[in-house]
């Protein structure tokens, strides 16, 4: 095979060395790592597969702090199960994911129940795509509240979610069978009992839109690939039937106010198209906050959630979503969808998205007063990296236009978007690819100097005539 030169191990090492730190940075897109599905959403990699059961006894186990990759049929209901302890309160979030180009109707959804063995409910969700009629990934969520006042669902055994289809739709297309993404957590009981009812009063007033100039931030394709983001304002593309997933940190008493807007377009076309621009937010354990929708006629329009409270443990105890949702620290996420329907009166675009995300308060610190850990760790707090990344959203594509040199990612191609997240996270750490590559071929050139150094010396030594 011949002996390797010191110049091929130099490119051998440095492909690896690239190639190995790029693969360890957060928010590298599971599009990249062929995880993505023929719909375009990127599930995560390391979800394991788990088969959907018709009844609960054949239920499959999700453990919490694992995700989950499973199937929902066109009818019937589907369970996994879940074994709690009495003292956490458990999530489960579903992601269904349709193929793309199904034809959907404005009430066909999801619908997911957390029950206990006795088929007492513990929670209900519903998820639907709504007047967009578009297929995208929706997403509902069951919890088990352990310090709840009801007598059920507070106690430790075994548990289980049930997942179903709502459909409306009468069309062929509605047999398509879904694709799911299961994530479960647990959440630690207080050390302390506290409040048991939410903040009597907020700053409810709708923020006025963060105002700049935006820079380029192409979204991930779900949410394990989610770009992070803090507060700026952002531009992308998409394409009709495209979601696009960014996640900004919020601590401990942080509020939080986020708007889309879709560009106009140059293209000839007319009339009006419900729902073309959705906004959704989900908290750290995907779970349904809010959401925002405008139609769109081939002019500029925007998407604005209404207004969120701040971060506290006692929202849990509202009535409202909007309210409840914002429980915990972690990282939230934000769905920017443009509606397939856009392609309809439009053309295929791409077309421009801008999202203005602003942050206000300082970070409350301690939290609530946790008695132990989460499942999985820190899914529940702010960490130097979730700030990091943040800060670092955008840095390495120097403010230009989404489609200018520099930008990340490319239009409409799933396996690039959030590709520019990888790069920001090497600038986070301080650390340029030019620099990485200066560092590391300066390194091998120094190790190669000194083994030919060492060889030669060998040499000369070898050929030295014996006294």
């Amino acid at each position: 095979m011949g002996r390797r030169t010191p110049r091929a191990t130099i490119r051998g090492a440095v492909a690896a060395a690239l190639f190995g730190a790029v693969a360890a940075l957060p928010g590298l897109p599971a599009a990249a790592a062929g995880a993505a599905s023929g719909s375009g959403y990127a599930f995560d990699p390391a979800d394991r597969s788990l088969t959907a059961a018709a009844t609960s006894a054949d239920a499959g186990l999700l453990e919490p702090g694992a995700g989950y990759r499973s199937t929902l049929p066109p009818s019937g209901k589907t369970y996994y199960r879940l074994d709690l302890e009495a003292a956490p309160t458990a999530y489960v979030a579903v992601t269904a994911v349709p193929p793309a180009g199904s034809d959907v109707a404005v009430t066909d959804g999801v619908r997911v129940a957390l029950q206990d063995a006795d088929s007492h409910y513990c929670s209900t969700d519903t998820a639907s795509f709504g007047a967009a009629r578009s297929a995208r990934p929706i997403t509902a969520w069951g919890v088990r509240q352990a310090d709840h006042g009801r007598s059920a669902c507070r106690g430790a055994g075994t548990y289980y979610v049930v997942v179903e289809r709502l459909r409306t739709s009468s069309s062929p297309a509605a047999d398509d069978t879904f694709d799911l993404e299961l994530t479960a957590a647990t959440e630690p009981a207080l050390q302390e009992p506290g409040p048991t009812s939410a903040p009597d009063a907020w700053n409810s007033a709708s923020p006025a839109p963060q105002p700049g100039t935006p820079r380029a931030l192409r979204g991930g394709a779900g949410f394990a690939t989610a770009a992070p983001m803090g507060q700026g304002v952002w531009s992308a593309t998409a394409i009709p039937g495209q979601t696009l997933f960014y996640k900004v940190p919020l601590d401990w008493g942080q509020q939080l106010s986020a708007t889309a807007e879709l560009g106009s377009t140059r293209q000839n076309g007319s009339g009006l198209v419900a729902g073309a621009l959705g906004l959704s937010l989900y908290n750290p354990v995907r779970g349904p906050v809010a959401d925002a929708t405008a139609n769109y006629g081939g002019s500029q329009k925007s998407a604005a959630l209404a207004a969120l409270p701040p971060v506290d443990y006692r929202n849990r105890y509202a009535v409202h979503d909007t309210v409840s949702g914002m429980r915990f620290a972690g990282s939230y996420y934000l769905a920017v969808h443009l509606s397939s329907r856009v392609a309809e009166r439009y053309g295929d675009g791409p077309f421009a998205l801008t999202l203005r995300v602003r942050v206000e308060g300082a970070p409350r610190q301690p939290g609530p007063g946790y008695a132990g850990g989460s499942t999985p760790k820190d899914v529940f707090r702010v960490t130097d990296r979730d700030r990091q990344a943040a800060a670092a959203a955008g840095s390495l594509t120097g403010g230009l236009p989404t489609g200018t040199a520099g930008a990340a990612g490319a239009a409409g191609d799933p396996a690039a978007a959030g590709d520019g997240t990888a790069m920001r996270a090497l600038a986070a750490g301080g650390i340029g690819t030019g620099t990485l590559l200066l560092a590391v071929l300066g390194g091998w050139a120094v190790v190669a100097r000194r083994r030919a150094s060492a060889s030669a010396q060998t040499r000369v030594s070898a050929q030295k005539p014996t006294a």
